[in-house]
């Protein structure tokens, strides 16, 4: 024997030691098996040596340099920075990519193998890649942390360089630094599913560790023994055109008929070939090392031959057959996933995440394109359709769905040619024309390309299709056989046992239970050799003779060739009705074992093993068959055999016992069946063996998919939970583990309920409930601790996602097992008892027994219910923790930790398809906190996406969810009865096949069955209308399912809807809708549906009006209240199965029905624009809090509209700003030139043109927002208005400010004549002085007494000046009123009292106006009706009325003798004086405010400001209030007393004081020359002294223009400061930047903070003068104080700014001059001019024509300027407070334009930013006690201590008017009249702890004020008196957030 260099293991002297640990043999030959047994080794080196005669001993220096072929060949790939390659690398110490040659000497020295490392790290180019023969292990290196990416681009470049088919070779290693710890990458790599985990290994960079390289090399060696071929080529997996090689049908196994000796040759043939196959698998099946039969490397002789024991051309014939095959079906299956573009979903397995999307409809067309096979079948097979098994497929191109194409003869011209040729056994066809794709490998592709969860999936939709389900699943390539058992769990079966079969007596037992644990008989079939009988076939018949279970070869669609089925055990069940006619009267397992099971030897032994029957189809019985052994090993075993014989017509014959034969020749299949039939009837009523699915998992030799490392680890998460309640009574599971959601939660729901009908004290009511609700909570919380909640959360939290998705699933699964058996017990029983009740109500038995029954029948009903336990019961106890926590106010950080990620879990089960529940059924509850919280999860995972939400209505068990499941291919729970409680809400993704979209998901909502059976009566309807109302409000759509055709179901349900959809138009809500009548007999009559449609038509025009009563709506038929078309928006459906379950399939029409739904349904859908995910978030809270108040309409307050009306509100507020600013920059440019005379008229066109610049930017940015905004489908109702409001705002304003300019120059024409002396007396004062001067000019030199000499002659000046002038008297305004008065008959001694008191400055703020009446007839004060006192008061308060009263009457008694004022009344501790009605009160007060306006407006039209101030006017004002007065009276009750007449003359006198003093002052100054004369001495005085000091001209000229300057620049820099700081303040003084509301929070804060009771009366009783207080003071602490700084900055910018407009005009009025040579009148003239922007009084130039030099002047002035700059330097922003443009007014002008309505009942005022905002209605979030304004209990002095937000959710009633007769419920108040209608006053549960502080904080104080008690039902409740200032303020913020 030559030597060997290449085979074997030589001795080495290095590595002795290290040889020991590990043994590697490897050949490169690729067809031959390198795995050989280390004896083999041995004795191959004992032969070497013999012939060599002693053992060469080598080192790895010497086998280097020998030339050897490499034992093994590794590629390294990967990233290079996963590996550091140097000297002491192991592994690899070069970096060259292409070294062939060398082997490595590190490796060999390691472990004395010739192994070659070749370097192709970095993944080069294809064109890079080295030509390689092959490899035995591709290492593809990781560095640790980028592992997952790498992995994924490495596996990639391999596919891509050296073909598919390559992974069994890759060799994973994670690389990771000496201090780097990697355990984490294994379960990252876990989650690719190409990865597998005995293929991994871990070791650092550097790799020097030899025990690293070791173990590696180990696994290389196993990867490398389990691999066939064992070196990877690349040409045979690279061959793209032998892929594409068309497939011989004469290499695939075909049923066909034959000749009994082609039988025959055939079957020994098989046999043969069996045979063989039969020592391959013995072989697969054993691991390496341990084969019986050695697989030994083929060489060639220069290698050397090898000494086996037994024949290697045997063993090679084998192996090759063997390899051969394994190739065949290799190819075979690639090329059957290339057709069916299934290729990439092999390595990448599809999931139901593919599926779970909203695509097209399913198209029906025969037009499917056959890459798009797979994909259609999973669509239509998810819609149910169980025609989805065979998909006709379009052929070359479109023309073969239009024409068929058959083969043609040719013939020729001969008379016998054509009937040679119709004669002939064949027709020439083209054999290059390949055959459409076998149905079933079309499903059994898919089902290998799916992960378990879509096979899941799968398999469940093929059981409701009633389809055969695969048990054994041999791999397409390596034959290895798989049970998905996984793919069974979730399948329930139903069927009823007849014990008694025939007899009436016999009652069915129904049993309903996971077909995994189901114990049936299990009856399998086999066929041995091929017949030309179908044994699928004959298997439907006994199942289902109208269905095909089993596809077989006459099914629609079949061909001869088939790849995937061969070897394939399917799987289906028997499961009957209970009915007489039944085939067998229990559930039978029917197992077929697809091709000829003498090739599938291992399928068979195990269905033997398992079966209860075996049914064995052979051609023949002789001896000579092939299967003569098969049948004889199954003739003495002792299972039952039932054996069918093709070629015999014998009857059934019994040949011992339990055994069985039939002939099958000449008999028809049905007469087959029936005794098929009767022999498995007759074996199985004799004692046999059961089969249980999961039994299956026990099976030795198969793969159980559930025994995957993910599925496990989900299993034993699963299980922790399920032994915590494993063995207790499923009813109490509930009680004990999930206790938040029992008893606890259904008493919450209970109390807060009670919350919205309160009766009595309501408010103390109200907190005591709020308190139980409490309560309720914090028991929840030391509830929730719970270990198997604990353990549910943490495995959710802690496992990877298909960990966690399996988790769920055995979670399910597992307690889904557990409650069956009750489950099935229980509607056993109930069937049965209501049976009972029906039978006894039949013969109108009313005895005992009846109402026994009955008792029984509503336990049974309540044991039912509590018997339901799911994952949804889990999820909703996740929910009531989180709420439970929530609520509480107080949490720690350690509290925080597990409750608060609930809704981060849910969110993320949502997202990936998982149902939620949104109304808990059993509670009839929306949680609302839980809702809330996983929504904004959603969006923060997701983003605030838009989503189209489709609902469904319909009666209970109409098939609403299965209807949805097969539109959307949902998961929605299915069963009977009533299947969904409350409603849960599927988050579906649109897929990217539809566009044109404006939303990107479809949020479908599901629910439970209105008119259910488990509600009786009234609480049926009222729960089906809340249920109704909440759903279609919810839904952009709602889908109203209709089932049957029984009238009076259908009325119910479309009264509930109508009544539903009118809602939602009152409340300007339109969803659309659609009707779905299922169940309908004959949809395919087009007449009938028009009579239908028509009938329905009408049926919604009645309900329309009928609940247009109720709902109190002008509508005369339903398309009034919703867009409906009869013909476009109703649809029929056949019912749903085809026969009568549990055996019928689903019907081919309802799926084609479900298809043209969705068609519909997306064509509505594409035309909306859905709604954001927040939008949903709040319209979900709005629904159900107002659907709690029974009166929806009313109470229902769209959150989001208003959250969208108040940011509107906003920018209203800053576009009208922006137009007020504008307009008073305009006014105060005009203002100086009327001031100067420049201007004598103002035009409206001029202002409109000055405005609009400003005007357009802001329509154009208003229709921006209008037309962009994310919100824009809401904002579109209010466009019009707004657009509207602005035209308004902008017209009003600038007439109002032509008005005040109008003004400005009347009163400059009034003072003509004052000017003109003015100019006179300045030139005579001017050169009085210059006289003056000239003489005293050498004479006084001390400053002092030239002041002296110069104030010695001014007094005469000024007489000698007004000589003909009449002084200007002062007025008294105050004494003017007392002479009015008194000459109007007032006594003095009132008018003394009245003003030394000084009470009647506060008059419309009094508390108590009894002391200012005097009844008439001295009669006793009726109780007139108070609005907050229902009709019929309590007996136990009469006593206290009658007290009360007689107290008042005694106390008016006392006032009229004189002996109590009415200031000074004393009463009882509990009484008061006369409880005067609230109602006269507010009549009084309201009249003292229209008197003062109407007073004030009186003055303000008289011309003070121009003429003057005139007495007369008073008296004009006191006989208006005397006649007012005299008015008010008539009609009354009571007169009003002197002192009143006198304090509100008084009071009108107050409020107009101020203006008639500032008017008289303005005209005072415009007019009287003395006044004039007075503020001109000391610039006259300057004058003087610059004369006296020798001053030329034009130095006094420029003193005397500077000084004028200075006061027109003082007067613009103050002016343009007010609007810049009013600006600054608008725009970020939180305060004012908002809106309306936001004002009113501050101002409410600011008197809280305060804490003082006047300012809060002032606010209560006159709210616009006390927010005009608070912008007062917020503009003066912010000028003065808290932004003082920034105020000063301002000044000083517009003080440089009007400088520098002087300095200007000074150079260009001097250049212009100089250059035309003008005069010193030429230069004032354009110096005025110029000064455009200042009220500049010009000079008379008549004493200064002297001057020439006007660049001397200019520098005089110029001086002066300098001086005036550091003045306005200096200047105080309190001069700003006194010019004529104020900050404070401007912006009380701009922000109390706005709505003062108050609301009817408590006297808040409306928060609307528009001054008229109809038809929007008046609201306000600070709704307070009706007492805080002193509204009492009518005859009573009991203050009213309830919010009109709580009344409104009561069940109290009030009177509209004092004088009401009739009551009206709150909840109705809308009807009282306009006052109450024009109000939006909603229910609210909130605290509103604002002023319920404020109610115990001023207790005394109100009860001084109003002089009544807190007492009674009055009194304040004690929760109220816990809140502190900080929370009062606190929810302020709350109101305002909604």
């Amino acid at each position: 024997m030559e030597e060997n260099k290449e085979g074997e293991s030589e001795t080495k002297s290095v590595t002795s030691v290290t040889n020991d640990k590990v043994h590697l043999e490897s050949n490169d030959d690729t067809k031959s098996d390198p795995v050989n047994d280390p004896h083999d080794a041995q004795h191959s080196e004992k032969n070497e040596s013999s012939t060599e005669g002693e053992a060469e001993t080598k080192t790895a220096s010497e086998a280097s340099d020998d030339k050897v072929i490499p034992k093994l060949k590794l590629v390294l790939i990967g990233d290079t920075n996963s590996i550091e390659i140097g000297s002491k690398n192991i592994l690899i110490d070069h970096d060259k990519q292409t070294n062939m040659e060398q082997f490595s000497s590190k490796l060999y020295d390691l472990c004395g193998q010739h192994i070659c490392v070749i370097n192709m790290l970095g993944l080069p180019n294809a064109d890079q890649i080295p030509s390689i023969q092959a490899v035995h292990a591709f290492i593809l290196l990781l560095p640790n942390g980028l592992h997952s990416s790498q992995y994924r681009s490495g596996i990639q470049w391999l596919e891509k360089g050296f073909g598919k088919g390559n992974l069994s070779y890759v060799m994973t290693v994670v690389t990771h630094k000496s201090d780097e710890s990697c355990e984490s990458a294994l379960a990252d790599l876990k989650a690719e599913s190409s990865f597998s985990e005995k293929r991994y290994h871990t070791c650092t960079r550097r790799m020097v560790d030899e025990n690293e390289i070791i173990s590696l090399l180990e696994k290389i060696h196993v990867m490398v023994s389990e691999n066939n071929p064992q070196c990877y080529n690349r040409q045979i997996f690279e061959n793209v055109e032998e892929q594409k090689e068309q497939l011989d049908p004469k290499n695939h196994k075909e049923e066909r008929v034959t000749t009994a000796e082609e039988m025959k040759t055939g079957t020994e043939i098989k046999s043969k070939e069996h045979d063989g196959a039969e020592r391959s698998e013995k072989n697969d099946d054993n691991t390496p090392g341990q084969s019986e039969i050695k697989s030994v490397p083929h060489e060639t002789k220069e290698k050397g031959t090898f000494n086996m024991e037994i024949s290697g051309k045997e063993i090679k014939q084998t192996r090759d057959i063997s390899e051969e095959n394994r190739k065949k079906r290799h190819k075979e299956t690639e090329m059957l996933l290339s057709r069916l573009h299934l290729q990439d979903k092999c390595p990448h397995k599809m999931s139901p995440a593919d599926f779970l999307k909203i695509g097209p409809p399913v198209r029906q067309s025969n037009d499917t394109l056959e890459k798009d096979l797979a994909h259609t079948f999973l669509q239509r097979l998810m819609t149910l359709d169980h025609r989805a098994r065979y998909i006709p497929v379009l052929q070359d191109g479109s023309e073969a769905s239009h024409s068929e194409s058959f083969p043609t003869s040719d013939t020729v011209d001969a008379d016998d040619g054509d009937l040679d040729a119709l004669f002939a056994t064949s027709v020439d066809i083209d054999q290059s024309k390949q055959a459409h794709v076998h149905p079933m490998d079309v499903q059994m592709a898919v089902f290998h390309c799916s992960n378990s969860f879509l096979k899941q999936n799968m398999i469940t939709k093929l059981s409701q299709c009633q389809y055969a389900l695969p048990l054994l699943v041999p791999d397409p390539i390596t034959m290895d056989i798989e049970c998905p058992l996984w793919t069974f769990r979730q399948l329930t079966k139903t069927w009823k046992i007849t014990s008694n079969q025939g007899k009436e007596d016999s009652k069915p037992i129904m049993k309903s239970m996971p077909i995994c644990k189901a114990e049936t008989p299990l009856v399998s079939f086999f066929r041995l050799g091929s017949l030309s009988q179908s044994k699928s076939q004959l298997m439907n018949t006994l199942i289902n003779n109208r269905h095909s279970a089993f596809f077989h070869r006459n099914c629609p669609g079949s061909t001869k060739s088939r790849h995937l089925m061969d070897g394939v055990a399917q799987i289906a069940w028997y499961c009957p009705a209970g009915t007489p006619n039944e085939s067998f009267n229990d559930c039978i397992a029917f197992c077929n074992l697809h091709g000829d099971s003498l090739s599938t030897e291992k399928q068979r032994e195990i269905l033997t093993e398992k079966s209860s029957v075996i049914v064995v189809l052979v051609p023949t019985l002789e001896k000579s068959h092939g299967s003569s052994a098969v049948i004889s090993t199954l003739y003495r075993s002792p299972k039952p055999l039932i054996i069918l014989i093709a070629d015999s017509d014998c009857g059934a014959s019994q040949m011992k016992a339990q055994k069985y034969k039939l002939g099958l020749k000449d008999r028809s299949q049905a007469d087959v069946s029936e005794e098929l039939k009767g022999i498995i009837r007759k074996i199985l009523s004799a004692p046999h063996k059961s089969f249980q699915l999961e039994s299956m998992a026990e099976v030795s030799g198969i793969r159980v998919d559930e025994d995957g490392t993910d599925c496990q680890k989900g299993k034993s998460a699963a299980m922790e939970i399920v032994k915590l309640i494993q063995g207790m009574d499923v009813s109490k599971i509930k009680d004990e583990f999930l206790p938040c959601q029992g008893q606890l939660w259904h008493e919450w729901c209970r109390i807060n309920k009670e919350l919205y009908h309160l009766k009595g004290h309501i408010e103390k009511e109200k907190g005591q409930k709020e308190k139980q609700l409490m309560h309720i909570r914090q028991e929840q919380c030391a509830a929730s601790n719970s270990k198997l909640m604990k353990s549910f959360t943490e495995s959710l939290v802690g496992l990877p996602p298909t960990d966690k998705e399996y988790f769920l699933k055995w979670t399910q699964i597992l307690i889904d097992g557990l409650s069956t058996d009750d489950l099935s017990s229980i509607l056993q029983n109930y069937d049965e008892t209501w049976s009972e009740v029906l039978t006894l109500k039949k013969k109108h038995d009313k005895s005992a027994l009846l109402k026994d029954k009955q008792t029984k029948l509503e336990q049974l009903s309540k044991k039912l219910q509590s018997a339901t336990f799911g994952l949804e019961h889990i999820f909703r106890e996740m929910g009531q923790i989180y709420e439970a926590h929530k609520s509480q106010k107080e949490q720690t950080h350690s509290q925080q930790a597990d409750w608060v990620k609930y809704p981060e879990l849910a969110a993320d089960l949502m997202i990936s398809g998982h149902p939620m529940e949104l109304m808990d059924g059993d509670a009839g509850q929306v949680p609302l906190m839980w809702i809330s919280s996983l929504l904004q999860e959603v969006i923060k995972k997701l983003g605030d996406k838009r989503v189209f939400v489709l609902s469904v209505l319909g009666v209970q068990s109409s098939g609403k969810s299965t209807m949805l499941n097969a539109m959307f291919g949902l998961q929605f729970a299915v069963s009977a009865g009533r299947c969904t409680k409350g409603a849960y809400m599927q988050l579906v993704k649109l897929s990217e096949e539809l566009k044109g979209f404006q939303f990107d998901y479809v949020l479908v909502v599901d629910t439970e069955g209105l008119r259910a059976l488990e509600l009786a009566g009234n609480a049926t309807l009222h729960h089906d209308n809340e249920l109704a109302t909440f759903v279609v409000g919810l839904g952009n759509m709602t889908l109203i399912n209709i089932f049957g055709e029984n009238p009076a179901d259908m009325q119910d349900v479309l009264q509930i809807v109508v009544q539903a959809f009118m809602r939602m138009k009152k409340v300007k809500l339109s969803p659309s809708c659609v009707f779905v009548h299922q169940n309908v007999t004959d949809i395919a009559a087009a007449e009938k549906n028009m009579d239908g449609k028509r009938r329905l038509q009408e049926k919604l025009d009645k309900m329309a009006q009928l609940a247009a009563k109720e709902e109190v709506c002008d509508v005369e038929c339903f398309s009034d209240v919703i867009a409906f078309d009869v013909q476009e928006d109703v649809k029929y459906f056949a019912q749903l199965w085809e026969g009568s379950p549990p055996m019928a399939p689903p019907n081919p029409g309802y799926s084609e029905s479900v298809q043209e739904l969705k068609k519909t349904i997306l064509s509505k859908a594409s035309k909306s624009a859905g709604i954001t995910l927040s939008h949903l978030n709040s319209k979900i809270q709005d629904l159900w809090k107002a659907l709690m108040n029974e009166q929806f309409v009313f109470s229902f307050k769209n959150t989001q509209e208003i959250a969208v009306y108040r940011k509107l509100e906003v920018l209203y507020g800053n576009w009208t700003w922006d137009l007020r600013k504008e307009m008073l920059t305009i006014e105060n440019q005009l203002y100086p030139r009327i001031e100067k005379g420049q201007l004598d008229k103002v035009e409206l066109s001029y202002l409109s043109k000055e405005m609009s610049k400003t005007y357009e930017e802001i329509q154009k940015n208003m229709t921006a927002y209008f037309e962009d905004h994310s919100d824009k489908e809401i904002l579109v109702q209010w466009r019009g208005r707004f657009e509207n409001k602005i035209k308004e705002f902008h017209e009003e304003h600038f007439r109002g400010v032509k008005r005040k300019l109008d003004e400005v120059i009347q009163q400059k024409n009034a003072r003509k004549k004052m000017d003109n002396k003015k100019v006179e007396f300045e030139t005579k004062l001017l050169q009085k002085s210059k006289e003056l001067a000239h003489t005293l000019k050498d004479v006084v030199k001390d400053e002092g007494e030239l002041k002296a000499q110069f104030d010695s002659v001014w007094s005469h000046w000024v007489t000698e000046l007004t000589s003909d002038t009449k002084p200007f008297e002062d007025i008294n305004v105050e004494e003017d009123q007392s002479v009015v008065l008194r000459d109007l008959g007032t006594e003095w001694s009132l008018i003394s009292e009245s003003k030394r008191k000084g009470r009647y400055k506060k008059l419309s703020e009094v508390g108590n106006y009894f002391g200012y009446i005097t009844q008439k007839k001295c009669q006793e004060l009726d109780s007139e009706s108070q609005q907050y006192q229902e009709s019929k008061r309590e007996t136990k308060d009469t006593s206290r009325q009658g007290k009360g009263v007689m107290a008042s009457a005694f106390g008016y008694f006392k006032q009229m003798i004189g002996i109590a004022s009415p200031a000074q009344q004393n009463v009882e501790p509990n009484e008061s004086r006369n409880p005067f009605p609230h109602e006269e009160q507010k009549m009084i007060r309201s009249f003292i405010n229209d008197v003062e306006q109407q007073s004030l407006e009186t003055i303000k039209n008289k011309p003070v400001a121009t003429r003057g101030y005139r007495s007369t006017y008073l008296q004009e004002v006191a006989k208006h209030v005397q006649k007012k007065v005299t008015e008010f009276e008539s009609g009354k009750k009571f007169t009003f007393k002197k002192e009143f007449t006198v304090d509100l003359s008084l009071y009108v006198f107050d409020r107009t004081a101020s203006w008639l003093l500032q008017s008289h002052n303005t005209f005072k100054h415009n007019n009287d020359a003395l006044t004039y004369l007075d503020s001109k001495k000391k610039e006259y005085y300057n004058i003087f002294r610059s004369y006296c000091k020798g001053n030329s001209s034009a130095s006094v000229f420029g003193e005397m223009i500077c000084e004028k300057l200075k006061v027109s620049v003082h007067e613009a820099v103050c002016n343009k400061t007010a609007v810049d700081l009013a600006g600054e303040m608008r725009c970020n003084y939180p305060a004012f930047s908002g809106n309306r509301l936001n004002l009113e929070k501050h101002v409410l804060t600011s008197l809280a903070e305060k804490a003082e009771f006047s300012r809060f009366i002032t606010y209560i009783q006159n709210p616009r003068r006390q927010v005009e207080a608070f912008i007062k003071e917020e503009v003066k602490k912010y000028m003065f104080t808290d932004h003082k700084d920034k105020g000063l900055k301002i000044l000083k910018k517009n003080a440089d700014d009007i400088s520098k407009l002087a300095s200007q005009a000074l150079y260009e009025a001097t250049e212009k001059v100089k250059k035309k040579s003008g005069d010193v009148d030429m230069w004032m003239k354009e110096f005025s001019a110029l000064l455009n922007k200042l009220a500049f009084d010009t000079i008379c130039c008549k004493n200064f024509r002297d001057i020439n030099n006007f660049d001397f002047l200019k520098e005089e002035i110029e001086k002066g300027l300098v001086c005036i700059v550091k003045e306005m330097s200096r200047l105080s922003l309190e001069m700003v407070q006194e010019c004529r443009q104020k900050p404070d007014q401007i912006l009380i002008d701009q922000l109390c334009n706005c709505c003062w309505e108050r609301c009817p009942f408590c006297a808040a005022v409306c928060i609307n930013t528009l001054k008229d905002h109809s038809p929007e209605k008046h609201n306000v979030p600070f709704h307070r006690p009706s007492g805080v304004e002193g509204w009492h209990t009518r005859g009573t002095v009991d203050l009213v201590i309830d919010f009109c937000t709580t009344l409104v959710g009561s069940d109290r009633y009030f009177r509209p008017n004092h004088d009401s007769e009739g009551r009206i419920a709150y909840k109705q108040y809308p009807t009282a009249g306009e006052r109450y209608a024009s109000w939006r006053i909603t229910a609210d549960a909130s605290m509103l702890a604002y002023w319920k502080w404020f109610v115990c904080h001023f207790q005394k104080e109100l009860e001084d004020h109003y002089d009544l008690k807190f007492q009674g039902r009055g009194e304040i409740p004690s929760e109220w008196r816990n809140y502190t200032k900080k929370e009062a303020i606190e929810s302020l913020d709350e109101m305002c957030r909604l």
